[in-house]
């Protein structure tokens, strides 16, 4: 074991609050735990053209991105494990036959369906209402992400880390799970039933596994590794880090895996987790 740690921070809800914003002391917390010699990560569901310049410019070691199925160091790709040309063309066109607007997933930019961008204003707002943001600025964001997207792209793709589509109920995340054994499915945006997204990926990926390919990359010890985060995907990274601690704007599920649960994403958070981990000094 070393005193030197390699830290694995979600992104949504983690490093931004649920606006996409970034608090200073997050900002602040990663650089400090940097310069100290530990190594940070990037462990999310976002892939890699997510990200804005705001993220970018923090300064990481690299990122795990699509949940798990892109794993780089320094910009070198240590893996990335893609949804295939076929299985995309089946995705599209189930996804199309259901009347489901979605987008598709890859580091080149996020492809948007034909009507994505009017069907999920509603659906961005519940969402970012859910996590305590006010009609106006729930509005900005629900038009903020729509603006990301890339309209009128081809839709059939060979470099997709996953997909995700507007569920017009639940029984489409159960649906997709029968129509697509060869593909992992998940929900995100809401609890249980009341997920406002479903999600397809490549199946035997998680957070766990991609960790794992990292700190064998890095011949590194799973004993100096931690985990933050703040949702049910986080679990498995949790599970699998010597240390992990939830955010405590997270959800109550990550909360009960998590060894240790800091402040608010926009209290402190991230700072408060890095001193609790003996990581950075709280010197401000």
């Amino acid at each position: 074991m070393s005193d030197k740690k390699i830290i694995f921070l979600d992104v949504d809800g983690t490093i931004t609050d649920y606006e996409n914003n970034i608090p200073e002391s997050a900002k602040a917390a990663i650089k400090l735990a940097r310069a100290n010699g530990h190594r940070v990560y990037m462990c999310t569901g976002r892939s890699k053209a997510e990200n804005p310049p705001e993220i970018w410019e923090i300064g990481f070691d690299g990122m795990i991105g699509g949940n798990g199925c892109y794993v780089e160091d320094h910009d070198y790709v240590v893996m990335h494990q893609l949804i295939t040309l076929e299985q995309c063309r089946h995705i599209v066109d189930w996804l199309h036959s259901r009347g489901l607007e979605f987008y598709l997933e890859s580091n080149n930019g996020l492809f948007a369906s034909e009507n994505f961008r009017e069907a999920s204003k509603k659906t961005m707002i519940e969402y970012a209402k859910g996590k305590g943001a006010s009609e106006e600025d729930a509005e900005k964001s629900a038009d903020d992400f729509a603006d990301v997207l890339i309209y009128g792209g081809e839709l059939y793709r060979d470099d997709l880390n996953k997909v995700s589509f507007i569920l017009s109920s639940y029984q489409d995340h159960l649906d997709s799970i029968e129509e697509f054994p060869d593909l992992v499915a998940n929900t995100w945006g809401g609890k249980g039933e009341h997920a406002l997204f479903g999600d397809l990926g490549v199946k035997g990926i998680d957070k766990a596994h991609a960790v794992h390919v990292l700190v064998d990359y890095l011949k590194a010890d799973m004993a100096d590794t931690v985990a933050v985060g703040d949702a049910k995907i986080d679990i498995p990274m949790f599970e699998c880090c010597a240390q992990s601690v939830c955010m405590g704007s997270g959800g109550d599920e990550a909360k009960a895996a998590a060894d240790w649960v800091t402040t608010d994403v926009d209290d402190d958070g991230m700072w408060n987790a890095f001193v609790h981990l003996g990581l950075i000094e709280d010197n401000r």
